[in-house]
C-alpha cells in the first residue's frame, strides 16, 4: 500500500511548517521542504540547529506543536502505524542490548515485523558476519553504528533516517560507513541524514537543507549551495593585529580586500578572512602584491577549494565548527 501511495509522486517526505517549543525556546521554527524519491537528502548544520528535532517530529516519535509532515503520503500524527511499516530509523544515541549477541539482537528485532528481510544477508552487508556470535558490548564503534543501521532495514524500509551516524567514528569507520550508505541509495532506499560533518554533506548528499537556529537558511545540492558564492577558490589568511586596529584602518582593510581582482565576496571571522575568487592566480597575484604595499602583515596563506563551510560562514557569520 505505501508503494501505491509514493507512485503518485517524487515527493516522499513533505515536511510543512513544523514547529517544535520548549517553553520560551523555539527548537524547529516552521521548517518546510520535500524529499524525493531516491534521493540522499541531508540535514546540515551545527550542534543544537534543530535537526535531530527535525527527524523525530518526521519519524513520529516527537509530536510537533504545528504544521505537519506526510511520509510515503501517511500523516506522521494521524497515521502513525502506517509511517512506521515504512521507515527505518538510526537514532543519534542507540541503546542496544550488550549482553545478546549479534545475531541475537536481529534476530529479535526481526521478529517484530510481518515480513522481514533474510538477517545473514543483511548482517553480511554491513560487514557483521564474523560478529554473528559475538556480543554487542564487544563491538567497537562502527561496528555498533553498522549494526544499528542493519536493525533500522530490518523491515526494507521506503525511507531511512540516518542521525549523525559517524560522529565519533575513526575516519576508516567513517568511510566505511559513507561506502554503506552509497550502496543504500543504490538500491533504491530514500535516505535522510543528518550531520555536522561538512565533507560527509559533499560527498553523501543529492541536496542539502543547511539549518541554523531551528531555520532553513539553504536548500540545494551541494554543488548549487557552493555556486552560490559565485567562486570556487579561495585565498584564506589571518591578519593578526587585525582586531587591536582602529575602526577607521579597519574599514579601509575590508574596502582594499573588496577590490582585489576577480574577487566575488570576502568573509571575515575575527582575524580569519576569505576571498572567494574566479580567477585564482589573478586575485593571489594581485592580492600579494598589494599586501606588500600596503605593509599588511598576513599569516596562515592557504588557497584552497570552496566547500559548503562557506557557505554557512557566508549565511551566518560563523563557522560550523565554532558553533
Amino acid at each position: 500500500m505505501a508503494s501505491e501511495r509514493i507512485k503518485s509522486s517524487e515527493q516522499v517526505i513533505v515536511v510543512q511548517d513544523l514547529l517544535k517549543k520548549y517553553g520560551d525556546f523555539t527548537a524547529v521554527n516552521r521548517v518546510n521542504f520535500e524529499v524525493r524519491q531516491g534521493e540522499v537528502f541531508g540535514l546540515l548544520g551545527p550542534n543544537g540547529a534543530g535537526k535531530t528535532t527535525t527527524m523525530e517530529m518526521i519519524e513520529g516519535l516527537r509530536r510537533p506543536d504545528g504544521g505537519k509532515a506526510l511520509v510515503a503520503g501517511y500523516d506522521t500524527q494521524t497515521e502513525l502505524n502506517k509511517v512506521k511499516a515504512v521507515i527505518g530509523v538510526q537514532l543519534q544515541s542507540t541503546s542496544l542490548f550488550d549482553l545478546l549477541t549479534v545475531r541475537e539482537i536481529a534476530e529479535m528485532y526481526a521478529s517484530f515485523y510481518k515480513n522481514p528481510v533474510p538477517i545473514l544477508p543483511l548482517l553480511d552487508s554491513m560487514i557483521l558476519t564474523d560478529k554473528l556470535n559475538g556480543r554487542v558490548k564487544n563491538l567497537s564503534g562502527g561496528q555498533k553504528q553498522r549494526l544499528a543501521i542493519a536493525l533500522a532495514l530490518v523491515n526494507d524500509p521506503v525511507v531511512v533516517f540516518l542521525d549523525e551516524p559517524t560522529t565519533g567514528l575513526d575516519p576508516q569507520a567513517r568511510r566505511t560507513l559513507w561506502d554503506i550508505i552509497l550502496r543504500l541509495k543504490g538500491q533504491g532506499k530514500t535516505i535522510v541524514l543528518s550531520t555536522h560533518y561538512m565533507d560527509e554533506a559533499q560527498i553523501l548528499c543529492d541536496r542539502i537543507c543547511l539549518m541554523d537556529q531551528g531555520q532553513v537558511i539553504a536548500l540545494d545540492s551541494p554543488m548549487n549551495l557552493i555556486h552560490s558564492l559565485s567562486a570556487d577558490k579561495t585565498i584564506e589568511f589571518r591578519v593578526p593585529e587585525f582586531e587591536q586596529m582602529s575602526t577607521e584602518r579597519q574599514e579601509r582593510l575590508r574596502t582594499f580586500l573588496q577590490r582585489i581582482s576577480f574577487v566575488k565576496n570576502v568573509t571575515e571571522r575575527k582575524d580569519l578572512f576569505a576571498l572567494y575568487t574566479e580567477d585564482l592566480q589573478g586575485s593571489l597575484t594581485d592580492f600579494v602584491q598589494k599586501a606588500d604595499e600596503h605593509g599588511l602583515n598576513l599569516e596562515d596563506l592557504s588557497t584552497r577549494t570552496a566547500t559548503l563551510e562557506d557557505v554557512f560562514i557566508r549565511m551566518t557569520g560563523r563557522s560550523l565548527r565554532e558553533s
